[in-house]
């Protein structure tokens, strides 16, 4: 299995709401993480338990290829982008009926063993994400601004 019959896979255990379906893309003790999991999931049932919580909330999400994949021999990236509507409870959000668009990239170590993801590093914005759904207020808003404040960050001044 070469590197784009990996990450066509693992589109597809994303897109196809089948925990079971990483086992084919991902080594049996993967390591997952991405900004929303903390600490970081060990092995295919916490990276599928992880999944369904997205699928509860996003029931028609779907991973797309959003560019060139690169690897070499150790390491692979895949650039990706997650498009779904926001139609069920995602811890406690409730449904908002949004669309979301979001763009990922996945940056993994191949196993030596076998053909398949060992690790794996999700990079996206949880923020821009936040404000589609309208947790987050929009940037450079009052109340963004005012959240700083709350935050301790301060204003920011324009510079003269």
């Amino acid at each position: 299995m070469d590197v784009e019959s990996i990450f066509d896979g693992w589109q597809a255990a994303w897109s196809g709401r089948d925990p079971l379906a990483f086992a084919s893309v991902c080594a049996p003790d993967v390591h997952y993480e991405d900004p929303l999991t903390a600490p970081a999931l060990r092995g295919l049932a916490e990276l599928g338990d992880h999944a369904q919580k997205l699928w509860k909330g996003f029931p028609d999400v779907r991973l797309e290829r959003a560019g060139t994949r690169l690897a070499d021999d150790t390491f692979a990236v895949a650039p990706c982008r997650l498009v779904g509507s926001h139609q069920g409870e995602l811890e406690g959000l409730p449904a908002s009926g949004k669309v979301i668009t979001a763009h990922l990239l996945f940056y993994c170590e191949l196993d030596r063993r076998a053909p398949r993801l060992l690790r794996v590093r999700a990079f996206f914005d949880a923020y821009s994400i936040g404000m589609e759904l309208g947790v987050f207020p929009r940037r450079g808003s009052v109340a963004e601004k005012a959240l700083m404040v709350m935050r301790g960050y301060g204003l920011r001044l324009p510079w003269p």
